[in-house]
């Protein structure tokens, strides 16, 4: 599969408010997809489009061959920003829960993503720290073994070191070969060593849909460059 996305004159509307505008491209399968863009720009419902959890309002858009519906989640891993872990579970029992409901889930992975972390398995989560439990939720997303995983910006108010944690967690434990990644994030210059590909939105556009190393070689631009350039 050459596209494991693609979106074809994609418009979605809330009311009479309009979050994407007649949108238009495509993600390569496989590395690490930058989704780049202020807020309000429609990055979120651009991810929420492409995990099947809203309906388009109008365009044609497929994932991994098919039209999207709401069994695309079979095939996508969608992390929110918000968080969704249940706070009587124990970190070992959010695992177990996960191996439980997703047939794909790796739980060999996820304790062992914990493990390296040093996060206490047997405390309740609602007793971690923000930290922590963002470390929880990104081993849990790292740990479903479908084509597409998508973190809605993973990096959000949590303090460098968590953030270096987690950057580390994905160069690691994301299949390159198997997996394609898309995350949304305001940390540009941290993300970009590991992007392969860099989209940007502005007011429910796509201003720039391009490979990093392509950005680089043709322009002369880092990612940061661009985004300074294109979404003023």
């Amino acid at each position: 599969m050459d596209n494991i996305i693609t979106f074809q004159n994609v418009s979605k509307r809330y009311g009479l408010s309009k979050a994407l505008n007649d949108v238009s491209f495509q993600i390569p399968a496989g590395g690490i997809i930058g989704l780049v863009g202020h807020n309000g720009s429609g990055k979120s419902t651009l991810l929420k489009l492409i995990a099947g959890l809203v309906k388009k309002t109008s365009g044609e858009l497929t994932v991994c061959g098919e039209s999207v519906t709401r069994l695309i989640g079979r095939n996508v891993a969608f992390l929110a920003e918000v968080d969704s872990l249940y706070d009587f579970y124990t970190v070992k029992e959010t695992i177990e829960f996960c191996n439980d409901v997703f047939p794909d889930f790796n739980e060999q992975k996820a304790f062992e993503i914990v493990a390296t972390l040093k996060v206490d398995q047997t405390k309740k989560v609602g007793t971690l720290s923000k930290g922590n439990r963002a470390r929880v939720k990104i081993a849990i997303n790292l740990s479903r073994n479908v084509p597409l995983l998508i973190m809605d910006e993973p990096l959000s108010g949590l303090d460098p070191l968590v953030r270096e944690d987690i950057i580390k967690m994905i160069a690691k434990y994301v299949e390159m070969e198997e997996q394609t990644l898309i995350i949304s994030t305001h940390e540009v210059t941290e993300i970009e060593p590991l992007l392969d590909h860099v989209i940007l939105v502005r007011d429910g556009e796509i201003v720039l849909s391009q490979r990093v190393e392509e950005l680089r070689e043709t322009k002369g631009q880092s990612v940061l460059d661009a985004m300074k350039e294109l979404l003023k």
